[in-house]
């Protein structure tokens, strides 16, 4: 017994896949991305593994302390296992899809993995399904994207969707105005992620009456969008923080009137899981479930890659499937009903048609016997499926 379960035993953050669990993820997943390919994405598969310099190029780069190295005994080069898809996505745009229309229209499904899990996620290897929308700049990209995500969510059956909007461009806009850098600036900006008012003010306030009532409105200017929107727009900002501003409020007026009824937040301060993006971009939450169901945004594709230097718009989102999977409740198995050898292939058909799942049984068995032992519903008498009960 000690031996076997030593060979059980997994690296933390890592888990294998039982039925039916494992069966319930890949039809989530492809239901979630059917619904993207439903509004004109186009699916890829880029690889678990690349070379590392072209893996943690561009937008990579925010991923590089969560990727696995390894070294390619073929080439001799360093190889990165990916820790995000979106990365991978950006790359084939600008390089093998560079000469495609844009907008391009692309979405994927895949397992990633990381170098060490967070407390909301242990998990190391999870499954990621994705969209991105590249060479759009409009903020109606940004809102088809939020409505495709909450769309695809509740299509598996999901409700109660929550989207935080956020634009993580404003505060390092707004402490530039300022004349806010260095420790100074740091601190503030961690005080700001944790939602710390009083250590705002107590920052902020040797800097200068302006910065302590600048810093501490953007602060309260974070809650249902409804009422504090009004409080954002009323912000006196310098021309590229209040355009960074007006770019979030846009995408929130796109996508509440095309949702009246979702559920939305504004942050104005927040950063953190940003890394790479450079405007409006969103996490998406649902009532009662540990963790984030997907975040997306704004960034750069190709950004200090060959094929665009500057890097070109885009906007996407990742779902993250075990958040997914927490919010729904596992469908109860279709009937499996045993078949006894010799059964008809013509028979198996039509009990598919049914919605059977049929298992195939062997000669020199008792067919109820071995029916009932193997956890089959039915059993096939050749004419029709019966169901088993402790009375036949």
């Amino acid at each position: 017994m000690a031996d076997i379960d030593e060979k059980a035993l997994l690296p933390a953050g890592l888990s294998d896949g039982l039925p039916p669990d494992a069966a319930f993820e890949a039809d989530v997943r492809e239901r979630l991305v059917a619904a993207f390919i439903a509004r004109a994405f186009e699916r890829v598969s880029p690889p678990l593994v690349e070379f590392e310099d072209n893996l943690l190029n561009g937008t990579g780069a925010a991923m590089a302390s969560q990727t696995f190295r390894l070294m390619d005994p073929v080439s001799q080069r360093m190889m990165g296992l990916r820790a995000d898809i979106t990365p991978q996505v950006a790359r084939l745009a600008t390089t093998r899809l560079a000469h495609a229309s844009r907008p391009l229209r692309l979405c994927y499904a895949g397992e990633v993995l990381r170098v060490r899990g967070s407390q909301l996620r242990p998990e190391r290897q999870f499954t990621q399904a994705g969209a991105e929308l590249i060479g759009a700049a409009d903020a109606g990209a940004d809102a088809e994207v939020i409505l495709m995500a909450t769309a695809a969510l509740a299509a598996v059956g999901i409700d109660d969707i929550k989207v935080d909007l956020c634009q993580p461009m404003l505060v390092p806009l707004v402490m530039a105005d300022l004349g806010i850098d260095g420790e100074d600036a740091a601190g503030i900006r961690a005080a700001l992620d944790s939602k710390d008012a009083a250590e705002v003010t107590a920052l902020s306030a040797p800097l200068g009456d302006a910065a302590r009532d600048l810093l501490g409105a953007l602060l309260k200017a974070s809650g249902p969008a409804e009422t504090v929107s009004g409080k954002l727009a009323a912000l006196q900002l310098g021309p590229a923080a209040a355009d960074a501003r007006d770019q979030l409020l846009r995408t929130l007026d796109l996508v509440s009137a095309a949702d009246p009824a979702l559920d939305i937040t504004l942050d104005a301060v927040e950063n953190r899981g940003f890394e790479y993006h450079t405007g409006v971009t969103f996490t998406l939450f649902a009532q009662g479930v540990r963790g984030e169901l997907g975040t997306g945004g704004r960034y750069l594709a190709g950004q200090g890659g060959q094929a665009n230097e500057d890097g070109e718009p885009a906007t996407g989102v990742t779902l993250f499937l075990d958040s997914v999977l927490r919010a729904l409740k596992a469908p109860a198995p279709s009937p499996k009903v045993y078949l006894p050898a010799g059964t008809p292939s013509t028979d198996v058909a039509i009990l598919h048609g049914q919605g059977f799942r049929t298992l195939q049984g062997f000669d020199g068995v008792d067919a109820k016997t071995e029916a009932t032992r193997l956890g089959c519903s039915h059993l096939f008498d050749g004419a029709e499926a019966r169901p088993l009960s402790g009375n036949d």
